[in-house]
């Protein structure tokens, strides 16, 4: 059909894979009758059992045609290799090529005697066309928008995140080289490389997904895959107080923060929003301001004019050639930046962080991992002593105090829900204590019956420590504000 896509006459298409014996059915196990259990005290709740995460299908004709379309899609992709000349892919369309894969299935389903609905045919020629161009199994998952998190445990078990929760899905690789293959794919489009003097990676997908991976032998059951889907249409602040992540009021506060160019970091465990939360801060930047961005993997999506974008780079082979975060930072300073952005603090680089914030690069912001806001000004002065500087705890705190105005809390509930739970300001220091006050909080109230979570945004009724300096700027904010909520 289109030759020039296909090898030379030389290269046969492998024999059909014999197809697998049929399992024999389980025998039925006995049946005994479970002893009483002694009744629960009060209030106790018996913990749900663990649900299965893969259920035995029962051995019927729908399994069985599971099991020879599996076989039959391993054998299509067998006689694909043999048959296309994958140099010319590169500059064949896409329409070009999915008909080429069209024909070679077609004749291959003749050979096999096997016939398959449209439906069937369909879905067959798609996998092969993202087994070739994209990332096979995991091609229908990057697609699927509902979709944030993509988890792999092993060839056989893949689960993705849905608005908060675990699901696990049905796709599946052949086997464990199948899964090294895609990986493989994945970083060497990136110019990185994993093995087992190298077991880890982490990098960037095409689209600017965050992709990192743990290979065997530090993978005990099988490769280690997640992938945190790139957001192709930033969340405005508009949207986040609609899904309830925070309240106009807040907004107002966080607007007037930015705008009068307080130190901001957005404070929170994996997965609890901080980047969303920080790219929603973001907003509030005057679009003449110029804003250099930080990250080992870039996923801010500014949308200002004079935005320039650095990306950490790891060694390469013979270990040389990288370049950290705090290398990018001390470039930076030297780059007249308004405002600097680090997407995440978790080194060294906190060194150069605080200095830029107290040297004149006021407004800048970055991202931590902390359960609170008191256990973010503790990590920080962690890493101030993990990166080898002997200063005394009290100067320490001094550079902490005098460096960050706010700290904003973000956190995932346990009903998958992502909320900005504190609004904390660093006023100062008392003795040898940074002295904090909390401004606005999130309220838990309870649990509906289908396990949503119950509460409230409320102001604690502690006046700005900054509203003064609002005031300067035009951004006099009603006292109401700062009310808390009544019952």
């Amino acid at each position: 059909m289109f030759a020039r896509y296909k090898k030379g006459n030389g290269a046969k298409a492998r024999p059909a894979a014999e197809p697998k014996a049929d399992a024999a059915p389980a025998a039925p196990a006995a049946a005994a009758a479970p002893a009483a259990s002694p009744k629960p005290a009060a209030g106790f709740r018996r913990p749900t059992p663990a649900k299965a995460a893969v259920k035995a299908a029962p051995v019927d004709r729908e399994r069985k045609r599971r099991e020879k379309l599996a076989e039959v899609r391993i054998e299509m992709h067998r006689r694909l290799l043999d048959s296309l000349n994958l140099s010319a892919l590169e500059h064949a369309t896409e329409q070009e090529l999915k008909q080429e894969i069209a024909a070679i299935c077609s004749d291959g389903l003749n050979e096999l005697g096997m016939v398959l609905t449209k439906e069937e045919r369909q879905n067959l020629h798609q996998d092969l066309y993202d087994e070739v161009m994209g990332l096979g199994p995991l091609e229908p998952l990057l697609k699927d928008d509902t979709v944030n998190d993509i988890l792999v445990n092993g060839p056989h078990q893949v689960f993705v995140e849905r608005a908060g929760k675990l699901e696990l899905t049905d796709v599946q690789f052949k086997d464990e080289r199948h899964l090294l293959r895609i990986i493989d794919k994945i970083v060497s489009a990136v110019g990185r490389r994993v093995d087992e003097s190298n077991p880890y990676v982490d990098a960037r997908l095409k689209d600017g997904s965050r992709f990192n991976a743990m290979i065997p032998p530090i993978a005990v059951d099988g490769s280690l895959v997640s992938i945190r889907k790139f957001k192709k249409e930033k969340l405005s602040v508009d949207d986040l107080i609609r899904f309830g992540a925070f309240t106009e009021e807040m907004a107002a506060y966080l607007q007037a923060a930015v705008a009068t160019r307080l130190n901001i970091i957005v404070s929170g465990g994996t997965g609890s929003g901080k980047t969303t939360t920080l790219n929603a801060l973001s907003s509030f930047i005057d679009d003449s301001e110029r804003i250099l961005t930080i990250e080992d993997t870039a996923e801010l999506q500014l949308q200002q004019t004079h935005v320039g974008r650095m990306e950490s780079r790891p060694p390469n082979v013979e270990g040389k050639g990288a370049v950290t975060q705090r290398d990018c930072l001390r470039n930076a300073l030297r780059m007249r930046p308004d405002r600097i952005i680090v997407g995440e603090t978790r080194g060294e680089e906190v060194i150069d962080m605080l200095q830029a914030m107290n040297t004149g690069h006021d407004g800048s912001m970055t991202t931590i991992h902390a359960n609170s806001a008191r256990d973010g000004v503790s990590r920080l002065e962690n890493m101030v002593a993990m990166a080898g500087i002997e200063m005394p705890l009290k100067a320490v705190r001094a550079q902490i105090a005098s460096a960050v105005n706010l700290i904003v809390q973000a956190s995932r509930l346990q009903d998958g829900s992502r909320r900005m739970v504190s609004i904390t300001e660093i006023t100062g220091m008392e003795g040898e204590v940074i002295s904090m006050q909390e401004v606005f909080r999130y309220q838990r109230l309870g649990l509906t019956p289908d396990g949503k979570i119950l509460g409230r945004f409320t102001a604690t009724g502690v006046r700005s420590h900054y509203a003064e300096r609002f005031k300067q700027w035009g951004y006099d904010l009603p006292p109401s504000i700062y009310e808390p909520a009544k019952d």
